[in-house]
Parts: C-alpha cells; structure tokens; sequence
C-alpha cells in the first residue's frame, strides 16, 4: 500500500469537491441546453403549424374570391340583359296609365315577358357556411356583402311580381299591368345601382387576387 505523506494528504481532500464541482456544472449545462432545444423544437412546431394554418386561411381566400368574381360577372351579364328592356316598358306603362279609357284603346302594349333576372347567390352562402370571409379583407367583404343584399331586395321584388302573375294572370289586363308597372318602377332604381357595383367590387376582386 502506497504511503501519502502530509503534503498529498493535504492537497487530496482538496482535489474532490473541485472534480465533483464540475459534474455538477456539467450536468447543470446538459440540462440548460435540453430545455433550449426541447422549446426550440416546440416553437419551431408551433411556428410551422401556423405557417400551414395561414397558407389554408390564404387559399381559401382566394378560392372564394374566384367564386364570387365567376357569380359576379354571371348576375352583372343577367341584370344588364334586361335593365333596357324594364326601363322601356316601364315608359310604355306609365303613358299606359296616364291615359283615359279612351286613349288607352288605341295605345298597343308589346311585351317579350317580364323578363326578370334571376342572380344566383352559391358563393355567398358557401362563404357563409366556411366562414371564408374572414380572411379577406374587411373592406373587400363589406363591398361584397353590400352586393349581395342589394341583390337580395331584387329577388325579393321578383317574386312579388311573379306571385302577381299567377294571383292576376296576364288575363286580367289592367291589374295584371299595374303589378308589373310598380315593379318596373322599383327595378330601374336597383338595376343600375347594383351594375355600379358590380363595376366597383370586380376590379377589388381581380387586385386582392393577383396579391
């Protein structure tokens, strides 16, 4: 057995607390750099994950923007097809109904049907039902919105007329004509506004596409 004279003695003590010191640091640093890259994985995760959930959100957007633009150009070419035609015969009607009983006799109505345009409204109530208008923007959705209510009191004009027709068929000539005078009246106000804004959203639409 090896003999420790005092001077190894004194320093061998000392030597243990050092070495057990730096396995302590060692494991303390392990620790420290585990929880960095555990919460870096986690961030990196969470980081990507929203990156996914906002390229969906951004896709989604746009597939709705390409249906309302092909629903919108649809209506804008089914209410221009007739605007003329309503304003028109709305100017036959009302020189109609101006005149007295007599004159009407000699006054000759021609009429190609009422001739309604009947707007479709699928992409608003997809974008309803994904709830796609929330990621586009606020401004572009209220445009949008405006549209389709206005719309929406053009059908609702549409289907008293028509109700009309089968309450007061074409037979019963003076009722049947002023139903579809009143709603000429209504529908060369709501025409033109709603061509001014299909006018104003589609350039929007074409932009918030091309971004």
């Amino acid at each position: 057995m090896p003999h420790l004279d005092e001077h190894d003695q004194e320093r061998t003590p000392a030597s243990e607390p050092s070495a057990a010191h730096r396995s302590r640091g060692k494991s303390l640093l392990k620790i420290v750099l585990e929880v960095v890259l555990i919460s870096t994985g986690v961030f990196l995760g969470l980081a990507g994950e929203q990156w996914r959930e906002n390229a969906q959100h951004r896709e989604l957007a746009a597939q709705t923007l390409r249906r309302f633009q092909t629903e919108i150009l649809a209506n804008r070419k089914a209410v221009a097809a007739v605007r003329d035609y309503h304003a028109a015969k709305r100017t036959e009607l009302h020189a109609y109904f101006d005149a007295d009983a007599k004159r009407r006799q000699s006054i000759s109505l021609h009429f190609e049907g009422i001739q309604v345009a009947f707007v479709e409204h699928t992409a608003w109530d997809l974008a309803l039902a994904s709830s796609a208008l929330a990621y586009i923007d606020s401004d572009l959705a209220f445009a949008i919105s405006h549209i389709y209510i206005t719309q929406e009191n053009l059908t609702e004009l549409t289907r008293g007329v028509v109700q009309s027709m089968y309450i007061n068929p074409p037979t019963a000539n003076t009722t049947f004509l002023g139903a579809v005078s009143v709603y000429y009246d209504d529908v060369v106000l709501v025409e033109p506004q709603l061509l001014t804004l299909y006018d104003e959203v589609l350039p929007q639409i074409g932009m918030a596409l091309t971004k």
